[in-house]
């Protein structure tokens, strides 16, 4: 027996029986599940719920708010910055006396703290029932027959294995069962596979089961799909988390992987606090050897601790999201989770369902063909008095028929056509015929069904005449030779080829005196008018919208549970290169190491499970790819959670919105494309303010080491460092709305540690070339060089450092020559001069006695504008160097 497993993938032995129940006979399955054609007694029932546990998918209830929130503040920056703000309160508040508390520090990096927590939180302050909808999908009883008792109504939750279970038509199948016997059986099984049609199933054993998806295996019905039509014995193999729906189920409540987006900022994270952590104690050491005060070093060391950590980092990450998801939202595209709009834009590979993305999610009727293979109306207006006399079930494909609206109104098919009898489809036939009374007087057979089932039955073939009347006597009717029926064969595959499926249409005349019981054996000696072809077609918006993602780097590939031909056929149509296509069952039988070797040669996979698409997904990130997937049915769900960025639609299935990050108002890849460019300049804005304020700390720490060592003070105070920290982090609060060079949006962005690493490295140091400058003319011209002249020095190199860095942001934004080929946003050009302003005119304010600074004199200045301006075009020249040598900038 089948013992409980914690396995968080679809318990093998669990698929192992499945494939041995649909390889076996009806013996041999009763066998292997232990039970009898009269079912389960109570007692055993009993026992193996004790095993299996009842027949329930996992569930995993929404996170509290206060969860969330907490959630929301996890994030390395902001561990720092906690630590400094606890350290700041000690030795600014509690450790000093009454008169001298200066909370000041504090309650600033507390502010930036909130504030970025609360923004993110409120942004995605989202429940995530997306195994507890699974669970109310299947809360429901069935017919189930037990030993000593009448079949009867039971909870689906009481199921257990070895149960025998009574489906017939609108049932919903209550587990993972093998078939007994059936009659006429249709199953919809398109919330696991995506295909619209309904799926035949018998219960003929098959014996190549073990090596077959078990989503192709025609003798099972899995949990969660619907009887369309027929009736069936079942016997249950599977239930619960063992089932496959339950394995979907289980995949969903596990933790959703790290994203690239998470991956990236945390590199980039630790990268700044080691070299935080390395620079703060030397110049704690220098400070306090140097000029033997530790408090006072110690008190600077803490400043310069704050100066070097982009405390602005996690609020200014969370305004660049969120400013993206307002704007992505004007576009029709909803953000759930911010992280994916980063995400979205570093996106290079899309993986994409067929039904309803790149087709109409609608079966039409493509062509209408006479036996030549020329377009004939005349072949489709059989068609219609058929599809619209037949009482039987009317599949997608009648309705394809019937949406001809036109035909009805032309032919008057319910006045001038009276229905006499009817020989309804039954699957062993794959066929069904309606007979007509016609105006003339005699009845009219017309039959429709499966080439290879009607070709044998027609003897005559309807030579092509008028459109406009159906008088057969009008028309040539010729013998259907060897020669014309292979001639259709050939029609028939070349349509087929074009993943279309096909129909034949077929009539027969009989005397008005015929009794009216016709039967199977009336279906013979008919006459074949010609084709139906049918088709979910490509989307007209599908080409250009592919394209349109080809030019910004995104390779399209291709996942559905549809078959092979059709998502050939529609790749093509669409514009997607068709190198190489796998089915799920090769797919199945491949290592990850095999997979992943040749994954890339791969641009469509069809006849794929649900988990075979979340293993898709897995191994695309694998080989370093960002990866999207959109879906919108339950069967995309795990493969849309185990993407860098899901996507589903608002009218996607409710498992699917919830698993996804970003959801489209309109299920449109176009609509796709707006979310990917405003993916790409948020992650640009950020990825500025990361550069801007790690090369400006860097360059910062180098001119305070020295400063440190060679001055007989204090470069600067800890509170003015703190004071030019803060109007530094103002002026880079307008990053947000700021706009990003056309090139830089037409390829894939990533984090990269290392690019911000050299950076900092290459550009920092210019910074303090001209930091020693100032030095120097503070020193030397402006005789700042003793302790009774600090004030001076101290003031010089605070409102040079802030216009430096301030500056600096408009030649960093770029790789073009700011001011002349590029511009910033307004807000930018705004904020940054407003910030110099209000640094130069600090020191003659009467804050300048709170800062310890003293009023510059005006010769200062010249001196200023010619460091800022040689330091602005060593820069650019650096800038041009550094775009050769490494081919990148931002």
């Amino acid at each position: 027996m089948l013992k409980k497993s914690s396995n968080k993938n679809l318990n093998s032995a669990a698929l192992v029986k499945l494939k041995e129940a649909a390889a076996g006979n009806e013996k041999m399955i009763y066998a292997l599940l232990e039970t009898s054609e009269e079912g389960l007694s109570e007692n055993t029932v009993k026992d193996r719920l004790k095993i299996y546990g009842k027949n329930e998918i996992a569930a995993q209830k929404a996170p509290s708010w206060l969860k969330q929130f907490a959630h929301s503040f996890f994030n390395p920056f902001n561990y720092i910055l906690a630590c400094i703000a606890v350290i700041s309160l000690f030795i600014d508040a509690i450790l000093v006396p009454d008169g001298e508390k200066d909370f000041s520090t504090t309650v600033i990096i507390s502010f930036m703290l909130l504030f970025s927590t609360v923004l993110r939180f409120f942004q995605e302050f989202r429940s995530n029932k997306a195994a507890e909808t699974l669970k109310k999908m299947v809360k429901t009883s069935c017919l189930t027959k037990r030993k000593f008792n009448e079949s009867k109504e039971i909870e689906i939750t009481e199921i257990v294995p070895g149960d025998i279970i009574i489906l017939s038509a609108g049932d919903m199948v209550p587990a993972d069962c093998r078939i007994l016997k059936s009659k006429d059986l249709f199953i919809s099984e398109s919330i696991l596979t995506g295909e619209a049609l309904p799926v035949e199933k018998s219960a003929l054993p098959i014996k190549e089961a073990k090596e077959r998806n078990p989503l192709s295996l025609q003798n099972i019905c899995f949990m969660g799909t619907n009887v369309v039509s027929g009736s069936a014995t079942v016997v249950v193999a599977n239930t619960g988390i063992f089932t496959y729906f339950g394995s979907i189920s289980r995949s969903l409540v596990s933790k959703r992987p790290e994203t690239a987006f998470d991956i990236g900022v945390n590199k980039v994270s630790y990268l700044l606090i080691r070299f935080m952590l390395i620079m703060t104690p030397v110049i704690f050491l220098i400070n306090g050897l140097v000029k033997g005060d530790w408090m006072q070093a110690l008190l600077f060391a803490i400043a310069v601790a704050v100066g070097l950590t982009p405390e602005m980092l996690p609020m200014i990450v969370t305004a660049n999201l969120a400013k993206g998801a307002v704007n992505m939202s004007k576009k029709k595209v909803i953000v759930k989770r911010l992280n994916a709009i980063q995400n979205i834009g570093a996106m290079d590979i899309l993986c994409t369902d067929k039904t309803g993305t790149l087709t109409l999610d609608k079966i039409v009727l493509e062509t209408h063909l006479n036996v030549r293979g020329i377009e004939d109306d005349e072949v489709l207006k059989w068609g219609y008095l058929n599809s619209f006399h037949q009482t039987g079930l009317k599949n997608l494909l009648d309705q394809a028929v019937l949406d001809h609206a036109e035909v009805h109104n032309l032919m008057k098919a319910d006045e001038l056509y009276q229905k006499v009898d009817e020989i309804p489809f039954d699957f062993e036939r794959r066929r069904m015929s309606v007979i007509l009374n016609t105006s003339q007087g005699k009845h009219l057979m017309i039959c429709k069904g499966a080439v290879e089932e009607m070709l044998p039955l027609c003897q005559y073939a309807l030579d092509p005449g008028e459109d406009h009347s159906l008088h057969i006597e009008n028309d040539n009717i010729v013998p259907l030779d060897h020669l014309m029926k292979q001639q259709i064969i050939r029609m028939s595959e070349k349509l087929n080829a074009d993943g279309q499926r096909v129909l034949l249409i077929a009539i027969r005349e009989f005397e008005g005196d015929h009794p009216l019981n016709y039967s199977v054996a009336d279906e013979k000696n008919l006459i074949l008018t010609g084709f139906m072809g049918f088709l979910d077609p490509a989307k007209p918006s599908a080409e250009p919208s592919i394209k349109a993602l080809h030019k910004l780097g995104i390779e399209v590939k291709v996942v559905t549970g549809d078959n092979d031909i059709v998502a050939k056929k529609i790749g093509h149509d669409v514009g997607i290169p068709i190198n190489s296509i796998m089915l799920g069952e090769e797919l199945e039988k491949m290592s990850d190491e095999e997979l992943c070797k040749d994954m890339d040669l791969y641009s469509v996979f069809a006849k794929v499970s649900p988990l075979q698409k979340q293993r898709i997904v897995k191994i695309l990130r694998a080989k370093g790819h960002t990866v999207g997937f959109m879906g919108d049915g339950i069967n995309d769900a795990a493969a849309i959670k185990e993407a860098d960025v899901g996507i589903s639609v608002d009218t996607g299935a409710d498992i699917a919105k919830e698993s996804a990050d970003i959801i489209l108002l309109e299920k449109d890849l176009m609509v796709l494309r707006s979310g990917v460019i405003y993916g790409r300049r948020t992650f640009g804005n950020i990825v500025k303010y990361i550069k801007m304020t790690a090369s400006s700390n860097f360059g910062n720490m180098f001119s305070m080491i020295g400063a440190s060592a060679l001055l007989p003070f204090l470069p600067m105070l800890p509170l003015q460092i703190l004071t030019q920290n803060l109007l530094y982090d103002v002026s880079q609060s307008s990053i947000p709305w700021d706009t990003m060079d056309k090139d830089f949006l037409e390829t894939p962005k990533k984090w990269e540690a290392g690019s911000i690493k050299k950076f900092m490295l290459y550009i920092g140091p210019l910074s303090s070339i001209f930091d020693y400058v100032t030095f120097a003319v503070m020193f030397f011209i402006f005789k700042a060089n003793t302790p009774e002249q600090q004030g001076l020095f101290q003031t010089g190199w605070f409102v040079e450092g802030l216009l430096s860095q301030t500056l600096i942001v408009h030649i960093i934004r770029t790789k073009k020559i700011p001011f002349i080929q590029s511009w910033a946003a307004t807000p930018v050009v705004a904020l940054t001069s407003l910030i110099m302003l209000i640094g130069i005119l600090i020191p003659f304010t009467p804050m300048a006695v709170y800062l310890k600074m003293q009023p510059l004199p005006l010769s200062y200045f010249p001196y200023l504008a010619g460091i800022l301006t040689g330091y602005c075009m060593v820069t650019q020249l650096v800038k041009q160097w550094f775009i050769r040598k490494f081919g990148q900038w931002l």
